[in-house]
C-alpha cells in the first residue's frame, strides 16, 4: 500500500494547489497527516446533526485509515487556510458490485461558519477534476433531509436528484429521509477504460 500511496501522492505533487478567495486559501491532496483535523471537522455532523448517520465519530487513527483508502482508490482533498484544514471532500466506491466501478459516491464537510463562502464548490471541483483524471465517469451524493445547503451545494453543481429514502435513518429520535442526486464527471466510452 505504501508504493500505491506514493505513486498517488506524486500525482497530487504535479498538481498545483487551487487557491481561492484569498491567498492563504488552497484546495491540496490530502495525506494521513491530516486526519486529526479531518476527524475534528467531522465529530459534530456525528455528535449533533443526522448530516452523517454514524453515531460515533471516528478517531484520528480511523480517519486516516479512511484517507488512505480514498487515496488509494479514488481521492480525499483538503481546504487549507493560512495551513490549517478547515474543509474536506472525498470520493469512494458507491458500491462493490463489479459494474459499478466507474461510479463514485462524494462527500463535503466544512468546519463551522465556512458554509456558503465558495470552499465547498472549490473542494468539489478539485475533487471532481481528480475523479475524472482517475477514470470515473459518474458521482453520486446522498443528503439528510432537509439539509438547503447541501441541496443548494449539489444542485449548484449540476447535481440532479435521482430519488429520495423516506424514512430511512432514525438518528437523534427522528426519522429521517435521504435525497440521492447524481451527475456526470467524464463522457462515458463504450466499453470505458478502467478506472486507476
Amino acid at each position: 500500500m505504501a508504493a500505491l500511496f506514493c505513486a498517488d501522492h506524486l500525482v497530487q505533487e504535479r498538481q498545483p494547489p487551487r487557491r481561492i478567495a484569498t491567498p492563504a486559501v488552497i484546495v491540496r491532496g490530502s495525506d494521513p497527516s491530516d486526519a486529526h483535523a479531518c476527524a475534528g471537522i467531522y465529530a459534530p455532523y456525528v455528535e449533533e446533526t443526522a448530516i452523517s448517520f454514524e453515531a460515533i465519530p471516528p478517531s484520528a487513527s480511523e480517519m486516516g485509515q479512511r484517507i488512505a483508502e480514498a487515496i488509494d482508490t479514488h481521492a480525499w482533498l483538503v481546504l487549507e487556510d493560512g495551513g490549517r484544514v478547515a474543509g474536506y471532500a472525498y470520493g469512494g466506491p458507491l458500491n462493490r458490485r463489479a459494474a459499478y466501478r466507474w461510479s463514485c459516491e462524494v462527500s463535503v464537510y466544512m468546519e463551522r461558519g465556512r458554509r456558503r463562502t465558495g470552499a465547498g464548490r472549490a473542494l468539489y471541483e478539485a475533487l471532481f477534476e481528480r475523479l475524472a483524471q482517475r477514470g470515473f465517469c459518474m458521482a453520486v451524493a446522498g443528503m439528510t433531509l432537509p439539509n438547503e445547503a447541501s441541496v443548494g451545494l449539489h444542485r449548484a453543481m449540476g447535481f440532479q436528484t435521482v430519488g429520495v429514502y423516506r424514512r430511512i435513518g432514525y438518528k437523534l429520535g427522528a426519522w429521517h429521509d435521504v435525497e440521492w442526486m447524481q451527475r456526470a464527471l467524464a463522457a462515458a466510452s463504450d466499453p470505458p477504460p478502467e478506472p486507476s
